[in-house]
């Protein structure tokens, strides 16, 4: 595989920089910002509701919540514009254009403040090695570091969505 010849640049870039870069120009900015929803759902509805409401899906602008019982189904369905405002307000850009609820058991184990620390699936190694070969060809070690985590994560929801 023969790399693109570039100008040679005149100050090195930072890695974050390339990586948002990288990120606008594949279409993967958006999908990313919309799962931040895991991150910020807590904060955004508050551990009482946290308690009893998780994020499920995300599908077309519209986010699935799983519920685990139908007095707060009704209820979230009350405060859906509030909490559906609230959302897209933390997430810096109308992201979610509905929210729906759906019946089922909620994990009750907490959402961490930290991207990293979320629970998800472990993936096989032939995908590791898959994930490894990919940014294997990025010469600047700390945006092959960050490419290679925003790809496991993506692995992961889809392993995780597929088991749904």
């Amino acid at each position: 595989m023969s790399r693109q010849q570039r100008p040679p640049m005149k100050k090195a870039a930072a890695a974050g920089t390339l990586l948002s870069q990288f990120l606008q120009q594949s279409g993967l900015a958006g999908k990313l910002r919309a799962y931040e929803s895991w991150r910020v759902w807590n904060d955004v509805v508050g551990p009482q509701i946290a308690a009893h409401a998780q994020p499920a899906k995300i599908r077309d602008g519209v986010l699935e919540i799983r519920v685990d019982q139908a007095v707060w189904m009704q209820q979230l369905q009350l405060m859906k514009p509030k909490i559906l405002a609230r959302l897209n307000e933390r997430l810096g850009a109308e992201v979610f254009r509905d929210i729906f609820w759906r019946r089922g058991r909620v994990e009750q184990t907490p959402v961490a403040a930290e991207p990293g620390s979320l629970p998800f699936p472990p993936l096989p190694a032939e995908e590791m090695a898959r994930i490894g070969e990919i940014v294997a060809l990025l010469d600047d070690a700390e945006l092959r570091r960050q490419l290679q985590q925003i790809l496991v994560r993506q692995a992961q929801l889809d392993l995780a969505r597929s088991k749904d």
